[in-house]
């Protein structure tokens, strides 16, 4: 048996909130498959199970909000019979057991929040207290509170578990700066009613703690280097005019591939920073940042890019922006980018400086291409450019190796067969 947790689906998230089950207990389940939907501060993400097994027990409910790594669900490996004892679930309060007396003993009074513990007859009545149980306060609640300068001592949890979410830290600040009049009615009975969520905001502060974390702990270096796009402009007219309208390649699929395809000379541009050290990507999954319609960025990964077809790969890009737009990704798409692409498109500005995704370790951007004028030999004519820029890890790589990885960009640019 084994249990299915809440993943990590990128440095922004803390917790989720489980929307939907798509299994049932009995259900056999294959590795990738999807089982839940978990709405996350950017996007409602399908989950994907890690290995093959079946479904003994959801632990949570719909609606719930889970922090990462807490148990969803209790599965049996393939041919593994149930326990004959069933565990009591984690989203369930364990009932209070009796404990009885003694034969002739007295009954003892428990105290609110006590244990009754038996005693022998004629002895006086013993209670012992119950063990004070820890507060589920949030990683996010917690940064909340640190931000606001609010003691989460005074904070009342209106989570699942009675957990101090990021809206209770809120409440509690707006009370503390409210202005009570000198005679204040008082307080209702009933608890205040939770505020609805305001997801722009969500998103904002997300961001900006994953983003907040890598200027922290990531020793970044920026490189840039400007790419003559004549050659791979051309070569795309010429292969667009032989396909359909909706077969056709932009250039956004031309540069994410030349992305993938250096960092096979380049391995130290893929991978992660992990428990201290540097892992090594074994495939290039490239994180598309993709800016939302209401607001925010959000960068899933394409599988295995280097491997894809062209046109296989505008399909891929194309699939994957619809969805992110619209709230429908993989959690397979949001945990395991390997290197990230920002590419700021034609009606932006010349170049974008980006910040490192943690746990990754590099991250290239693209601004928008523009004509120069461009020596080529002993010419020099106008041509489009885009400028390139690198922001890598300090600790993996130097700016020689950076260096190294825009200049096969550039070449292999210049070479648009090879993609």
């Amino acid at each position: 048996m084994f249990e299915f947790t809440l993943p990590s689906l990128g440095a922004d998230m803390d917790e989720g909130t489980l929307t939907e089950w798509r299994v049932a207990p009995g259900d056999t389940v294959e590795r990738g498959q999807v089982i839940a939907s978990v709405d996350t501060a950017k996007a409602e993400v399908e989950v994907e199970i890690w290995r093959d097994g079946v479904v003994h027990r959801l632990l949570a409910q719909p609606g719930i909000t889970l922090p990462v790594g807490a148990a969803m669900a209790t599965m049996l490996e393939p041919g593994e019979d149930a326990p004959a004892v069933e565990e009591i679930p984690v989203s369930e309060a364990p009932a209070a057991t009796p404990v009885p007396a003694a034969a002739g003993a007295a009954p003892v009074p428990t105290a609110a929040g006590a244990a009754p513990v038996p005693t022998a007859a004629g002895a006086a009545p013993v209670t012992e207290p119950a063990p004070v149980a820890r507060r589920r306060i949030s990683p996010a609640a917690r940064r909340q509170a640190r931000a606001l300068g609010v003691d989460l001592d005074t904070v009342t949890g209106t989570g699942p578990w009675e957990s101090v979410t990021i809206e209770d830290v809120d409440r509690a600040a707006a009370a503390r700066t409210a202005v009570a009049p000198a005679a204040a009615a008082p307080p209702p009975a009933a608890a205040p009613a939770k505020t609805p969520v305001d997801k722009a905001a969500e998103m904002r502060r997300a961001i900006a703690s994953a983003m907040g974390r890598s200027k922290r702990e990531i020793p970044h270096y920026y490189l840039s280097e400007q790419i003559p796009l004549t050659r791979a402009l051309d070569w795309l007219t010429e292969h667009n005019a032989q396909r359909p309208v909706t077969e056709r390649v932009l250039l956004a699929a031309l540069l994410i591939k030349a992305v993938a395809l250096a960092t096979r000379r380049c391995p130290e541009m893929s991978g992660f920073w992990t428990d201290g050290e540097f892992h090594p990507a074994p495939a290039t999954h490239v994180g598309v940042a993709v800016s939302l319609r209401q607001g925010g960025l959000i960068a899933p990964a394409i599988h295995d890019v280097a491997d894809l077809a062209l046109p296989e790969l505008m399909a891929a890009l194309a699939d994957l922006v619809k969805r992110a737009r619209a709230g429908s990704l993989r959690s397979s798409e949001m945990s395991d980018p390997t290197v990230t692409v920002t590419n700021l498109g034609e009606e932006s500005v010349e170049s974008v400086y980006g910040v490192i995704y943690p746990p990754q370790v590099a991250l290239v951007g693209f601004g928008k291409p523009t004509r120069r004028p461009w020596v080529d030999g002993d010419t020099v004519r106008p041509a489009p450019v885009v400028t390139a820029t690198l922001a890598a890890d300090h600790r993996v790589s130097d700016g020689r190796r950076g260096a190294l990885f825009l200049t096969e960009i550039a070449e292999l640019l210049q070479h648009p067969e090879r993609l």
